[in-house]
């Protein structure tokens, strides 16, 4: 599993920053506040992510994703449960996804190799398939929302 530690973070930090986002990294073994799923997943409250070293690059875009896919209202209250429904968690996968590839040394089959690893769950069975072969309503959600391009480049706005 890709770690914070093994990535460029200047690059994922400028790469969040295009979303209004904020990278907070936490000392070693600490708590991470907004952390949904505890342990060393990332954690999400407001505009900020929270991470350590040893959190999963996989766990960051995702709650990333989840900030730029949230409704405005949902954003302006966001701590730690990013909530939204199937269609939106779909599209945040997806983004995660794209998003990977805009990342030294992370790229798409790395993120979705790392995506099956933790346990995401996809009809297919694997993320990769997913995303090949059964994610046009989560591409089709992101475009109709402005996340993405028509040719599945990212926006760097926000819903």
């Amino acid at each position: 599993m890709l770690l914070v530690n093994a990535i460029d973070r200047l690059a994922l930090q400028v790469l969040l920053d295009r979303y209004g986002l904020d990278l907070q990294l936490v000392a070693a073994g600490e708590f991470i506040p907004g952390s949904y799923w505890g342990e060393r997943e990332a954690g999400l409250m407001g505009s900020k992510i929270f991470a350590r070293l040893d959190t999963p690059v996989h766990s960051v875009l995702h709650e990333g994703a989840h900030f730029i896919c949230m409704t405005p209202e949902r954003r302006a209250g966001l701590d730690t449960d990013a909530g939204g429904d199937h269609a939106e968690e779909n599209a945040v996968c997806y983004l995660q996804i794209i998003l990977a590839q805009y990342l030294p040394n992370v790229g798409r089959e790395r993120m979705c190799r790392d995506m099956d690893e933790w346990g995401y769950t996809f009809r297919l069975g694997s993320a990769a398939r997913w995303f090949d072969q059964d994610a046009e309503d989560a591409r089709t959600w992101l475009i109709g929302h402005g996340v993405l391009d028509a040719q599945s480049r990212p926006t760097y706005a926000c819903r």
